[in-house]
């Protein structure tokens, strides 16, 4: 679990993040479960001849916040997606809760494909947000909520409303039940993707860059849905750009380039003790593309 207590070491990246880099999730105790939640093992994918995951290892615990960085085209993405099966991983293993996802022995000479019956029954328990809010057009708030509880979890149209009525709630979104998403803000929109994912009390769930489509303004309202999951306990993979975010709620932050682990650590040994060059680099071009008020031409903050 990140700790934020002792005094950072000088970085070059340091003194930005140090405002919003102070721990959220100190009193919250990771589970011990001895089987992790979720484990990567030698994850590997390829896109014809180029390798964009290369011998990818991670563990997910219960109730951990692992958020993925790195820059555009590192792997963030796809690694998340294989996280689900929704990228086909070509290499390695992925287990869900013990698991093995997308693929099954094949007579002993390598593997095959499974079922997509097992594969759904596998990643039953994974919940996803996207950068889009892939909400339905045609139905309400409410309704986007409720639909997979209808055909998929197979409630009655009353349990399947009452859930997703709690979940609209606690996105904070209850008063726009009957909203279709063009009366809907960007943020508003997300926030109902993220209750549609709750209402099938997922143990895990992964959000890929959940703010990136956002207009700044409402990238907060988000992010603080996001935050109230972390300190309930949900556990979660978040691919983000959002370097403050990851420092405040992280308990792991990974830093991924050219589609390789290149660190990982806590949010303080990540964004306070940097050790390689290429972190050191990442983390730099972001707080000077981040520091608008210490432009050249001294123009006073507002």
């Amino acid at each position: 679990m990140s700790n934020f207590h002792s005094t950072p070491t000088a970085a070059p990246h340091s003194s930005v993040l140090n405002e919003s880099g102070e721990a959220m999730k100190t009193s919250k105790t990771l589970s011990d479960n001895s089987a992790p939640m979720l484990k990567l093992h030698n994850v590997g994918k390829s896109f014809g001849n180029l390798r964009v995951l290369k011998g990818i290892d991670l563990q997910v615990r219960h109730s951990e916040v692992v958020c993925l960085i790195g820059p555009s085209g590192s792997g963030k993405s796809t690694l998340l997606r294989s996280m689900a099966f929704l990228e086909e991983y070509d290499e390695g293993e992925i287990y869900i809760e013990g698991q093995l996802l997308g693929w099954v022995p094949e007579n002993g000479k390598g593997r095959k494909r499974a079922a997509q019956s097992q594969i759904n029954q596998v990643r039953r328990n994974v919940g996803m947000v996207f950068q889009q809010f892939n909400l339905w057009p045609h139905m309400t708030a409410l309704g986007n909520v409720s639909e997979a509880l209808l055909r998929v979890r197979k409630l009655s149209a009353d349990d399947a409303r009452q859930r997703a009525m709690a979940m609209l709630d606690k996105v904070g979104l209850a008063h726009k039940a009957a909203a279709y998403p063009a009366q809907l803000s960007g943020g508003q929109q997300q926030r109902v993707a993220i209750a549609r994912a709750l209402a099938m009390e997922p143990h895990i769930m992964l959000f890929d860059e959940p703010t990136s489509a956002l207009d700044p303004e409402l990238v907060g309202e988000v992010l603080q849905v996001m935050k109230t999951l972390a300190k309930e306990g949900m556990t979660m993979v978040v691919v983000t750009h959002e370097m403050g975010f990851a420092a405040q709620v992280a308990d792991s932050v990974v830093f991924l380039d050219q589609g390789q682990v290149v660190a990982q650590g806590t949010p303080h040994e990540i964004f306070h003790n940097a050790e390689q060059p290429r972190l050191q680099q990442f983390l730099q071009n972001y707080l000077d593309r981040n520091a608008f008020w210490q432009d050249t031409k001294e123009v006073s903050p507002v």
